[in-house]
């Protein structure tokens, strides 16, 4: 599957990133198929600098955008609807942990006779 993607690029502490497209389970700074644009979040308008017509473009092709990505096409106006949360995923352990943690925490509750 295909994704758009930033891809960092840039100094120490001065991050700048690539809109690329690429392979979904391709590593980020692996080879990309096109970079599509570049975004600045430093800058102080507008740092988003897309190539539209190719975004469009592999857009129509079935391509899929992280929830960053997505986000900032929705502000930049390319693409409309909802925003996307970013996913968080918890392993089966830690789930179960959490679950017994909630539950001992939860007051007890305790009947008094009047």
């Amino acid at each position: 599957m295909l994704t758009i993607r930033l891809q960092r690029i840039g100094k120490k502490n001065s991050p700048t990133y690539r809109l690329v497209i690429s392979e979904k389970a391709r590593d980020t700074q692996g080879r990309n198929l096109e970079i599509l644009g570049s975004f600045n979040p430093h800058a102080v308008e507008g740092g988003l600098i897309p190539n539209t017509d190719r975004i469009k473009y592999w857009l129509s092709k079935g391509a899929q955008t992280s929830s960053t990505v997505h986000n900032l096409f929705l502000k930049s106006g390319i693409l409309s609807g909802e925003k996307k949360t970013k996913s968080v995923y918890i392993s089966q352990e830690r789930a179960v942990k959490l679950a017994e943690k909630a539950k001992s925490a939860a007051p007890a509750t305790t009947v008094v006779a009047s």
